[in-house]
């Protein structure tokens, strides 16, 4: 399945809640067949001298997933250290699983995968340089390779972004193969609503909030502008109605909430530390919108 965060992604949000060292194992052939006897004597006493140990209640490791909590507990009392399970976080009667993430964002239910979540669905990368065709179009987009093998999200979607001086700035993102222009590799490519700026080179995070459409083939150039302008418009109509932006004279009535009136949290930024940059010196346009 597809994964719902890159390593990198998952460093910013543990150093996000305060995590200070990570030890990330790579799971190889050695890994695979280590007895979970092995993994818990030469890993975990003898290499890391572990005192507490916090895990998932379903978690299992070892060879052939042999460990489980009870073994860790016998071990625990063996040399020493406590083991503390995490029951399932339950909503609505479900368990909370990155199952049912991925399904939440195949159904284009952004806001329950939000909800689940605790936060709205991100994705991370740099800003490259691409083929200059959104510009063609009279769209500018900030062009950023998803470097996955799969991707959990397909298609066009209201979308927030921050980074190193940009926070929380709302725009329309396209996620995949640009099928009209037989593009090849899958992207993430953003249009930022009334942005001038240069971005290339910086490292961003795109929140996904409302889902537009799927992406699709379009017979021409002209009508995948017409199609573009339309998404633009889609995704002002949705801000608007939250109130983040103004919708222009010329607008339709704002689409309403797929959650039934109930305004999604916006973002809380993560921390980018690149040298030089000072987070608190940025100005968050959403931010300054809803407090005018």
């Amino acid at each position: 399945p597809a994964r719902l965060m890159r390593l990198r992604e998952k460093l910013l949000a543990l150093e996000g809640l305060g995590i200070e060292r990570v030890l990330c194992l790579a799971f190889d052939q050695r890994l695979a067949a280590m007895p979970a006897e092995t993994f818990i004597e030469d890993l975990l006493v003898a290499r890391l001298g572990i005192r507490y140990l916090v895990i998932g209640d379903d978690f299992r490791f070892g060879h052939r997933r042999a460990g489980d909590f009870s073994m860790l507990i016998a071990a625990g009392q063996q040399y020493g250290f406590d083991v503390v399970d995490n029951h399932s976080y339950m909503i609505e009667g479900e368990r909370v699983s990155s199952t049912r993430v991925r399904q939440a964002l195949s159904w284009g239910d952004l806001e329950l995968a939000a909800q689940l979540l605790g936060r709205p669905y991100d994705m991370c990368g740099r800003v490259a340089h691409g083929d200059r065709r959104g510009r063609t179009l009279g769209f500018p987009t900030a062009n950023i390779y998803l470097h996955r093998r799969a991707t959990p999200v397909y298609g066009v979607y209201a979308v927030v972004m921050s980074g190193p001086g940009l926070k929380l700035w709302p725009g329309v993102a396209n996620v995949g193969r640009r099928p009209t222009v037989q593009g090849v590799r899958e992207q993430l490519e953003v249009h930022l609503l009334d942005f001038q700026g240069d971005l290339y080179g910086k490292h961003v995070k795109v929140d996904f909030l409302h889902y537009l459409r799927p992406e699709q083939r379009f017979p021409s150039l002209d009508a995948l502008r017409q199609q573009i302008q339309q998404d633009e418009q889609d995704a002002r109509n949705w801000f608007a109605a939250r109130g983040i932006l103004q919708a222009p004279p010329s607008s339709p009535t704002p689409l309403p909430s797929r959650d039934k009136g109930a305004s999604p949290s916006l973002p809380t930024p993560l921390p980018f530390r690149e040298k030089g940059a000072n987070p608190s010196s940025s100005v968050s346009l959403l931010q300054e919108q809803r407090s005018a």
